[in-house]
């Protein structure tokens, strides 16, 4: 599980850098970048859920073990 979800992390991390790509700074809120700003917004809540899903299950392990 912990290689998915770096795998997931890093998909979302490069989601990122690719819609970072798709920005006009020039008009951020219209067009493609209001989609781009939209798809780096998700992928930044993915990560942070992904995160938590991590942290959550090394918490499992660590009250198993005890």
């Amino acid at each position: 599980m912990k290689i998915f979800t770096t795998i997931l992390i890093f998909f979302a991390l490069a989601l990122i850098v690719f819609n970072i790509t798709m920005l006009n700074f020039n008009n951020l809120f219209e067009g493609d970048s209001l989609v781009a700003l939209i798809g780096i917004l998700a992928s930044f809540c993915a990560v942070f859920i992904l995160m938590i899903f991590r942290m959550s299950k090394m918490i499992e392990q660590k009250s198993k073990n005890q």
